[in-house]
């Protein structure tokens, strides 16, 4: 669907583009976008090479798993019909631990596995459980403690402190996964009310 929605944008712009009798602009879009795609991420690579090795130590150091502790009575309250000591706790503990400490690498592969026990545990395998819904939302909402990409465009942009927004950024997505997990228990309770007919 991605692609569909890309091909339309390439497109529409061409054809603007050519209606206007400006087609050179098309041409000017592509060489000035690529070129400031290089510059921004040739500015991002020390950053995030730098945040995402503390985030590495901090992993090695066992922050993630300290995390995932604390999260433990919460996660099982959000997730009661997964079993305590299933494989899906586990990788959604790691999962959420990671996304909240802003490794953005990790949270993917990790995320990816919590689904693969999440699906193992689906009694109806073509459709989303109750569990992954729950799980995609919160993951959507994306609490985050350390936005490690966000300080890096801040500080390749020339931003004077580019770590100010960490307590916004904290606010918000606090407030989106709040809003998630209300939305979620909502969107739950409605589905198993009996329907009138």
């Amino acid at each position: 669907m991605i692609n569909y929605i890309w091909f339309f944008m390439i497109l529409s712009g061409v054809i603007t583009a050519a209606s206007k009798g400006q087609i050179q602009l098309v041409t000017e879009g592509v060489l000035k976008g690529s070129e400031q795609a290089v510059v921004v991420s040739l500015g991002l690579i020390g950053i995030v090479a730098f945040w995402s090795g503390v985030m590495k130590i901090a992993q090695d150091a066992g922050l993630m798993q300290n995390v995932a502790r604390a999260l433990g009575p919460l996660v099982r309250r959000l997730f009661p019909e997964v079993p305590k000591d299933h494989p899906a706790m586990g990788a959604l503990l790691l999962a959420m631990s990671a996304n909240i400490l802003g490794l953005g690498n990790a949270c993917t592969p990790l995320g990816l596995k919590a689904m693969d026990h999440l699906q193992a545990l689906n009694p109806h395998k073509e459709r989303a459980s109750d569990a992954m819904c729950t799980f995609m939302a919160i993951t959507s909402s994306s609490l985050t403690v350390i936005p490690t990409t966000i300080i890096a465009l801040r500080s390749t942009h020339g931003s004077a402190s580019p770590t100010e927004i960490i307590g916004p950024i904290m606010f918000a997505t606090a407030c989106s996964t709040i809003v998630a997990i209300a939305a979620d228990r909502l969107l739950r309770r409605a589905a198993k009310r009996p329907r009138r007919k």
